[in-house]
């Protein structure tokens, strides 16, 4: 009796609170060892090594996104996906549709997808602290900006247009379109309380694309053309919203626990993981990493300061727990699905502001709004 004892209290401890969630999950180490260690480690091998070998013509691309015109485009990539998804959700299509008042027809297809997505930081690389970079995000809706021909349109990740308005962006506005040869694309976080675009990524800036260019380049990139632009930041009338553009740390574990600290002009969401040599690749890839922040401590196994941005709401324990079983294993880029959600996405911090995500969801795609007179 007493060797089977020893043997037993070896093989599993035995908890006061069963099933307590202040505890990590009693197959969590499964879980992991199942999802992560031999999955997105993988994958992103493989996501580097396929991005040296797939070269796509993002200066059409990029051209098509700012003229609005797809004529002769390479745009039956993926018709046949996109019919099997037509065919499984063409009823829930028709009733969204029906609500926001729209004509009867799919979903906008060019302009949908277009975003880098991310997935749930499950396996932490071994090489983070070096080959990755860090993004405090605001609260917001995510938006491709498309800067051309004199105005500028902000669509949602599912294609719908909905705001066009001038800007102070290189073909924002009549003034510096350049007769339609300037135009700028970007991947914003939009805040409507703040009434503000932060810049999270640049594809293209005064019609130079940079998909295919490292993340370290394009943030670079970034910085110092938004710095060169007058305004930008300042709401006036060609410049009815302000873009910011978001500032990228290193991924030490002092830029980290200094970035928990901080206090911001925004409400943070989450924090983004970019490996510093994904190109910018439209859908969901494990080379961009999401945390809420109080998972930092959980999944990063540091330590990290106390404070509002640390501190673990009631669902953590569970919410970590479903990422883990829920992670889909897949060798392939997963895009946004038709209705603009993508992997996990359920799975994210429940809103604590029903009324107002509810307002974005029925806000009606429009064609022209606050135009420059």
């Amino acid at each position: 009796m007493d060797d089977l004892t020893k043997a037993l209290s070896a093989s599993f401890a035995v908890s006061k609170e069963p099933n307590s969630t202040a505890a990590p999950h009693p197959r969590l180490a499964q879980y992991k060892s199942k999802y992560s260690v031999l999955e997105q480690n993988e994958r992103r091998r493989r996501f580097l090594d396929l991005q040296k070998s797939k070269r796509l013509n993002y200066v059409n691309h990029a051209r098509h996104l700012a003229d609005g015109n797809w004529t002769g485009a390479d745009s039956d990539e993926g018709e046949d996906l996109d019919k099997q998804e037509d065919s499984q959700q063409g009823q829930d299509n028709e009733t969204e549709l029906e609500g926001m008042e729209l004509e009867r027809r799919k979903l906008p297809k060019h302009y949908a997808n277009q975003l880098m997505l991310s997935e749930w930081l499950v396996d932490v690389p071994a090489e983070l602290h070096t080959d990755w970079l860090m993004v405090v995000c605001p609260v917001g809706k995510r938006s491709l900006i498309v800067a051309s021909k004199g105005s500028t349109a902000a669509y949602t990740k599912s294609g719908y247009c909905v705001n066009r308005f001038p800007s102070l962006l290189p073909g924002g506005n009549r003034h510096n379109s350049a007769m339609g040869k300037d135009y700028t694309i970007l991947d914003c976080i939009f805040s409507e309380v703040d009434r503000t675009y932060y810049i999270l990524d640049v594809m293209c800036w005064r019609g130079h694309p940079v998909y295919d260019c490292p993340t370290e380049f394009r943030f670079y990139w970034l910085q110092s053309k938004v710095q060169e632009t007058d305004g930008l930041s300042e709401v006036a009338k060609r410049n009815p919203f302000r873009f910011v553009s978001l500032q990228s740390l290193d991924c030490s574990c002092a830029s980290i626990q200094k970035a928990l600290a901080a206090e911001y002009s925004f409400s943070v969401d989450g924090l983004l993981f970019y490996h510093r040599q994904t190109h910018y690749t439209p859908g969901s890839t494990p080379l961009v990493g999401w945390l809420r922040p109080y998972m930092v401590s959980d999944i990063l196994g540091m330590e990290v300061p106390v404070g509002t941005l640390t501190t673990k709401p009631e669902y953590a324990g569970q919410q970590l727990q479903e990422i883990l079983e829920h992670k889909q294993p897949s060798a392939e880029v997963r895009p946004a699905n038709r209705s603009g959600g993508y992997e996990l996405e359920h799975l994210s911090t429940p809103s604590q502001n029903t009324q107002d995500t509810l307002s974005f969801l029925n806000h009606k795609p429009i064609q022209e709004a606050n135009m420059e007179t």
